[in-house]
C-alpha cells in the first residue's frame, strides 16, 4: 500500500486494528499506536483491512507508553508489512537517538516518514514552531507539530505557522491540543496541514481535544 501526503489524510488513531472497518467511511488510513497495543506485531500480521497503515511507536518521554529498549527497532519490523505504508518517529529520536536507521530503512521500502514532536506544557513562538518544523522537514516526508494551547493566541500562532511553512512548499501536520486549541483540527487543513487524526471511538481519544472521526471528516471537508 503507499500513502503520500500531497493532499490531507485523516487518521483514524487506534491501538486496535479490527476497528480498521469502521473506519473505511470516513478515514483515509489508520494510525496504528503499536505503543497502546498489547501484541503489536502480531496484529500487523493478522491485518487484512483495506486503509494503509501509519505506524506509531511513541515514546514514554513524548505522550506515550512506549520505553526506549527495542522501540525503534519494533518499528523496523512493523514497516516490513505490506500495509505499512509510513511511520511515525519522534524529532528528538532523530537528532538525539537511534532513529536515523529507521528513516533509512524507511526510505528503501517507499515507506513516508512523519516526524514529530509534541508539547503537552504549552506553545512555543511562532518563529520557534517554525523552526521545529523545519528541522523535522530535514529528515521525513511530512513535519508533525502538536502543541498545548492555553488561549486562542496560541491556536493563532500554530496556524501563521502552519500557513508560512506551506507557503515554503513544506509539507506540515500540525495541531494545538487542549480547549482552547481544538478547533485547529478542523482549521489546520484549510491552512496547508495535511494530515488529521481522530479515534473512531470518541472515548478511545489518544490526545485531548480531538474530535471524533466522523466529525473532523464531515468539518475538514466544509471548510475545505
Amino acid at each position: 500500500m503507499t500513502l503520500t501526503f500531497d493532499s490531507f489524510r485523516l487518521a483514524a488513531s487506534t491501538a486496535d486494528l479490527s476497528e480498521e472497518s469502521a473506519a473505511r467511511e470516513h478515514a483515509d488510513c489508520v494510525e496504528f499506536r503499536m505503543d497502546l497495543a498489547a501484541d503489536p506485531l502480531d496484529a500487523l500480521a493478522d491485518y487484512d483491512g483495506d486503509l494503509p497503515l501509519l505506524v506509531t511507536n511513541r515514546a514514554d518521554w513524548e505522550g506515550g507508553e512506549a520505553t526506549d529498549e527495542g522501540r525503534t527497532d519494533t518499528l523496523r519490523r512493523a514497516i516490513e508489512h505490506e500495509a505499512v505504508a509510513a511511520v511515525d518517529i519522534e524529532l528528538a529520536a532523530l537528532e538525539e537517538g537511534d532513529g536515523l536507521d529507521l528513516v533509512e530503512a524507511a526510505d528503501q521500502r517507499g515507506v513516508s516518514v512523519v516526524v514529530s514532536t509534541h508539547d503537552f506544557e504549552g506553545t512555543p513562538s511562532k518563529g520557534q514552531l517554525q523552526s521545529l518544523l523545519t528541522r523535522a522537514g530535514t529528515y521525513g516526508d511530512v513535519a508533525k507539530l502538536a502543541v498545548t494551547a492555553e488561549d486562542r493566541s496560541d491556536a493563532l500562532a500554530v496556524l501563521g505557522a502552519t500557513h508560512e511553512m506551506t507557503q515554503r512548499g513544506e509539507r506540515v501536520a500540525t495541531m494545538a491540543m487542549g480547549e482552547a486549541g481544538s478547533h485547529t483540527r478542523a482549521v489546520a487543513p484549510v491552512y496547508g496541514s495535511k494530515i488529521g487524526y481522530a479515534p473512531v471511538d470518541p472515548e478511545k481519544a489518544t490526545a485531548p481535544g480531538q474530535y471524533d472521526l466522523e466529525t473532523l471528516r464531515r468539518l475538514v471537508d466544509e471548510l475545505a
